[in-house]
């Protein structure tokens, strides 16, 4: 208060200004800042700031009156364990490519065929695979690609090519290429139980009745 004297009121008027002093509390002249929050708070007393015009008709539970979630609090839907169905489908894989098979199945397996997708949970169906032994592979891959297995000691790392393993084991060809195209972590383990694959036509899931599903655009050309 020395500044504006001792004679000077330090009570406030509506306007902003001090009490015995013409200079406004906003101007450049040096106010005292016990002064100065009084005057703030005065203001915001006096004059109150006016709700935003977009959020005065408002409501918490009906965000969106006339719409058809009216009266309706929508929320972020989040599948639980228990709500998953599971289905099953049957995969004839003569004269599939091997690579775009396996993306397809990968999907299903996943549950990214479903509106209730999470990334977090197992939501895919079960899948069978059968006639893998009549699988194709493009571009001579047979004999350019090669699978790496390693048995832990030196000197045990066995090289096979693609086209050796369909031949052998088809089985572990098609199951392999699945497994890459899922996560690799429990999640992808998880996932991976619901793969069946069979060398021939005949699978003994038919108590299951599983749905014949097609992939047309996984046809060799």
């Amino acid at each position: 208060m020395s500044a504006l004297g001792s004679g000077t009121a330090t009570t406030l008027a509506q306007h902003g200004e001090v009490v015995g002093s013409s200079t406004p509390v906003n101007s450049g002249f040096a106010v005292a800042p016990d002064i100065a929050v009084s005057c703030h708070s005065a203001l915001v007393r006096s004059h109150p700031p006016a709700p935003l015009p977009f959020l005065m008709n408002i409501h918490p539970e009906n965000p969106f009156p006339g719409s058809r979630t009216e009266g309706l609090r929508v929320r972020t839907y989040s599948p639980k364990a228990s709500e998953i169905t599971r289905a099953w489908f049957v995969v004839d894989a003569e004269g599939m490519v091997l690579g775009r098979l396996a993306t397809e199945v990968a999907r299903i397996l996943r549950g990214k065929h479903k509106p209730t997708y999470a990334s977090h949970i197992d939501t895919g169906d079960h899948v069978i695979v059968i006639n893998a032994d009549k699988i194709v592979l493009t571009s001579n891959k047979g004999d350019k690609l090669f699978v790496h297995r390693h048995s832990g000691y030196p000197g045990g790392l066995r090289t096979q090519s693609y086209g050796s393993l369909l031949a052998n084991k088809p089985e572990e060809a098609v199951r392999g290429a699945i497994r890459g195209m899922l996560p690799h972590n429990r999640l992808g383990r998880q996932q991976l139980t619901k793969l069946k694959v069979y060398a021939g036509p005949v699978h003994p899931h038919a108590a299951q009745n599983p749905e014949p599903i097609e992939f047309t655009h996984a046809k060799a050309r």
